[in-house]
């Protein structure tokens, strides 16, 4: 969400999204980036987002507005920083020290975009830097273009870099959020997009219009097949345990620890949805 749209700003107190990412990076132009950044500042500190994550993605580190960037989004009351095009674990732990001597609060967190073919490679690295990195977002546009590939359906070029970020995310124990889809012409597209993304293993999708948010709530929210599973597998599992007995079965299947811990999961997930 453009940081210098005011409009934008003010509607997504309205926007039934999970978080919102205000940009200061690409979707503002050089001579509007201290009026956008003085512009988010206020919205943050009047507008209500209703417990919405609020992450402010800052200029990168080698412009000349990232020192301004950090020191605002510091004292902003936002729950994290978004720092752009990260290749290196120093990268990360230079906007963290910014962010402190800035004071920013212990709770407030990094993410980390990724988006040239050295962040993929060097992935682990990036995403074991700080206890305060919290998530990885995958950056497909700029990849492409560091690349030299195309957008295809498939998604195919893609594929190498989205499993390294996120087997280097599940590794850390990070949020891993997939790239952008730049045809919002393209319902099905999107869509098809969105259950990739989810059978990959993402947690959710980056969007660029809120035309798209129920689509990738309704793909990325647990079906109610799959809650229903996880309370027959939970119940199952205190009833096996409170008869002392080690095997579980479930729909005639057996159920393992890992089945249980899955099935916690979704339920918690369906339970943060619903409030």
């Amino acid at each position: 969400m453009p940081a210098a749209n005011a409009r934008a700003l003010e509607k997504a107190q309205t926007l039934d999204a999970d978080g919102f990412i205000f940009d200061l990076e690409d979707a503002v132009a050089p001579d509007a980036k201290v009026a956008a950044r003085d512009q988010l500042a206020r919205a943050l500190a009047g507008f209500d987002y209703r417990g919405r994550e609020r992450v402010v993605r800052v200029n990168g580190l080698d412009t000349p507005w990232a020192a301004d960037d950090l020191r605002m989004a510091a004292r902003s009351g936002a729950d994290a920083v978004l720092v752009p095009k990260v290749e290196s674990a120093a990268a990360l732990l230079a906007a963290e020290a910014a962010l402190v001597d800035a004071g920013a609060p212990v709770g407030m967190a990094l993410w980390a975009m990724m988006e040239t073919p050295r962040a993929f490679l060097r992935a682990d690295e990036i995403a074991g830097a700080t206890p305060r990195l919290a998530c990885l977002a995958m950056g497909t546009s700029d990849l492409a273009h560091e690349l030299r590939a195309l957008h295809t359906p498939d998604r195919i070029a893609f594929l190498p870099s989205l499993g390294l970020g996120l087997l280097a995310a599940r590794a850390h124990g990070l949020a891993a959020l997939d790239g952008v889809h730049l045809d919002l012409s393209d319902d099905a597209g999107f869509e098809a997009a969105c259950r990739q993304a989810l059978v990959l293993g993402f947690d959710g999708k980056t969007l660029i219009h809120p035309k798209t948010i129920a689509g990738a709530n309704a793909v990325f929210s647990p079906d109610p097949a799959r809650i229903a599973w996880a309370e027959r597998v939970t119940a199952a599992h205190a009833a096996a345990e409170a008869a002392g007995k080690g095997v579980v079965l479930v729909d005639g299947k057996l159920i393992e620890n890992l089945h249980v811990a899955e099935a916690q999961r979704l339920l918690a997930l369906a339970n943060a949805i619903g409030n």
